[in-house]
């Protein structure tokens, strides 16, 4: 089965998606304006301004497309990816496009001076556990979880990877670490969840 997915780019780092999909052997295209999100199977959300994206979605008029394609498609958002995906964000500036049932706060971590990398344990569907290195740039934080979240990874006890049906959000940022697993969680199709996702069966 083939598949293509779209990166939004807008603004912030979306090459090293692009860079990542291809070495899954997937298909990526830019998704610059509502016409992009036609026959694409999946969206990834980068990193960034998120007040920026947020601005930019409005003025190309993409905020009603992306929350209708959303509803049947994959959709993955790192640092101010999750943000925009969230439900509630402490930035009144940031609209937000509610497909997770999170409060987050902006640059919680600091500014970019303390950005790092530590290593996290993660526990996927099949119970099994990685440690993987988890690079925290301006990160926004969790700041509560509501309905339908699972938990994948936390620091300190706050949650940096969260999985709700086909939305996976991430606080950090893999695709600087040449980390593809999380896209594969989400965009591979041999992954249950993305069949589960067709087959509108998903379930926690």
């Amino acid at each position: 089965m083939v598949i293509k997915i779209g990166v939004l780019e807008l603004q912030g780092g979306f090459a090293l998606h692009h860079k990542i999909l291809s070495g899954m052997d997937i298909k990526s295209v830019p998704v610059k304006n509502i016409n992009h999100l036609e026959n694409i199977d999946g969206l990834i959300i980068p990193g960034g301004e998120s007040s920026t994206i947020s601005l930019l979605i409005k003025s190309n008029e993409m905020f009603k497309p992306l929350v209708e394609f959303s509803k049947k498609n994959p959709v993955m958002g790192t640092c101010a990816g999750l943000i925009l995906m969230s439900k509630f964000c402490n930035d009144q500036g940031v609209r937000t496009l509610g497909l997770l049932d999170i409060t987050v706060s902006r640059n919680a971590y600091g500014r970019q001076v303390y950005s790092k990398t530590e290593h996290v344990n993660y526990t996927f569907g099949n119970k099994k556990t990685k440690k993987i290195p988890t690079t925290l740039i301006r990160a926004p934080k969790i700041e509560q979880i509501n309905k339908d979240i699972i938990i994948l990874g936390e620091i300190a006890g706050s949650p940096v990877a969260i999985l709700s049906g086909h939305f996976l959000g991430l606080t950090f940022h893999p695709e600087l670490d040449g980390i593809s697993l999380f896209h594969e969680l989400l965009f591979d199709h041999n992954s249950d969840i993305f069949y589960k996702k067709i087959n509108r069966e998903y379930a926690a």
